[in-house]
């Protein structure tokens, strides 16, 4: 058996010299095992020990002779201990959670806890095979994806390992018996009133007596197999989001290229945009991803709602996916009134809006930009305004006669939907002279008429007059 384990530890390469281990010791037969083959072979890989206990309060004084016996164990060996007493049950009915969620979060809450404080480079869990095997057998019948199948990892974000996660309980019951550790049998894991425990005591030991005498070893080559196979296929993904994904100020751009590919490719590669977006993926099922696929082939312009205010949106193919923005009619409701040679800063493009006049004798120097613009001064009538588009908003485009629905321009230019609000507008009285980025209006072109030109600038970030 400690062969298999220093065959993990090296496999996985889960020490490095100097680091400090912290170990979870319930005190049962899987956690004492892994804490006393630790601590034979802390010497071999030059790593520190730490013993961490979480007390549930469930048992009373079953579970603090646990306790105990964890800490009479750390002194006998020297090595250093802490503990905590957690609530299980409150912290379950406060936070609406069964009691095996809260237990597990309050001891990787503990675990982390310690590692903070510590300075602690690895934390040590003692999940064995068996574990693995029930848990690949608990998701398979929940319907899990290649992802779930997998399994628990023998290292998780660098910081998690566990060396025994390829030896079964047997090996680690003998292992107990042979070094005299004596240790403690937790009584509810003998109740089969808990999913894992009734494939732990019925459905294993069934399949086991008429199936299959190896299901353990079956069902952890199984989640051996289907990493390797579900990692390259995330690495695949990956590849593809990285081309066809792209980042717009917190809104993901999805090409229409992407749902030509294999949907498995295509399902990660959305629910990895839906990560960017949201920060993590609660309360968004595989159910919202094929949404957003049959999105795709909707005409433009269609969208739909997702939980956590996530907008998915149909633009000529593409899908944009962003979080709903809020209160957005008030800012279109908004006016703020430009004073010419008084330089004003738009908070929402972190950029300063100058107007200034010029003799018309500065026109060879004109240099129309993106975000520099230039008008005659003498058909400007009523206050120069910034503000955001409204319903029933018209438009001159320059060049054209007459006006235009400004709706119907945006639509000419493929502008997205969700887009449209934050487009910004300098306004001459009641008309708009200017969509900024984008057209500017015949109504006040420069002409050989002119005698005044006004000049209208955006710059970024740096405010020009003190």
């Amino acid at each position: 058996m400690i062969n298999k384990i220093v065959d993990t530890i090296e496999k996985y390469h889960m020490f490095e010299a100097g680091d400090k281990v912290i170990v979870a010791v319930s005190g049962g037969p899987d956690s004492i095992c892994l804490l006393n083959v630790l601590y034979n072979l802390k010497d071999n890989y030059n790593i520190k020990l730490v013993a961490a206990h979480l007390n549930h309060c469930l048992r009373g004084e079953e579970a603090d002779k646990d306790e105990n016996y964890v800490k009479d164990y750390c002194i006998k060996k020297g090595i250093e201990f802490y503990s905590k007493s957690v609530d299980i049950n409150k912290k379950a009915l406060e936070e609406n959670v069964s009691s095996e969620t809260a237990g597990r979060d309050a001891r990787y809450e503990f675990f982390n806890e310690l590692k903070e404080r510590l300075n602690a480079q690895k934390i040590a869990v003692a999940h064995n095979a068996n574990d693995q095997a029930e848990t690949v057998m608990m998701r398979l019948m929940r319907g899990t994806g290649l992802k779930g199948l997998k399994g628990i990892r023998p290292v998780r974000d660098k910081i998690f390992v566990r060396p025994l996660i390829s030896v079964n309980r047997k090996e680690i019951e003998k292992y107990c018996e042979d070094n005299s550790l004596e240790p403690r049998i937790d009584k509810t894991n003998l109740e089969n009133i808990y999913s894992r425990n009734k494939i732990r005591l019925e459905l294993l030991p069934y399949i086991e007596k008429n199936f299959n005498e190896d299901i353990i070893n079956t069902l952890n080559r199984f989640s051996c197999m289907i990493s390797k196979d579900n990692d390259y296929i995330e690495k695949m993904a990956d590849i593809k989001y990285k081309k066809h994904c792209h980042d717009n100020c917190g809104k993901i751009i999805i090409e229409s290229h992407l749902f030509q590919e294999e949907e498995a490719i295509v399902t990660r590669v959305i629910r990895r945009a839906l990560l960017f977006v949201k920060g993590d993926l609660h309360n968004l099922d595989m159910k919202h991803v094929y949404e957003i696929i049959e999105l795709q082939k909707k005409p433009t312009g269609k969208y739909i709602s997702l939980p956590e205010d996530i907008i998915a949106f149909n633009n000529y193919k593409e899908i944009h996916i962003y979080i709903k923005e809020k209160n957005i009619l008030d800012q279109n409701k908004r006016v703020s009134v430009i004073e010419i040679g008084k330089e004003k800063h738009i908070k929402e493009l972190n950029m300063y809006l100058n107007c200034e006049v010029l003799d018309y004798s500065f026109q060879d120097q004109i240099k129309s930009s993106k975000f520099t613009k230039y008008f005659d001064m003498q058909k400007v009538e009523g206050s120069i305004t910034y503000r955001h588009r409204r319903d029933g908003d018209r438009f001159n485009p320059l060049g054209m006669k007459g006006s235009r629905k400004l709706k119907d321009l945006f639509i000419d230019l493929k502008i997205p939907r969700e887009d449209r609000n934050k487009i910004p507008l300098i306004c001459f009285g009641d008309d708009i002279a200017w969509i900024v980025g984008f057209r500017v209006s015949d109504k006040f072109k420069v002409d050989k008429n002119t005698k005044k030109i006004l000049k209208v600038e955006f710059k970024e970030g740096v405010k020009t007059d003190d």
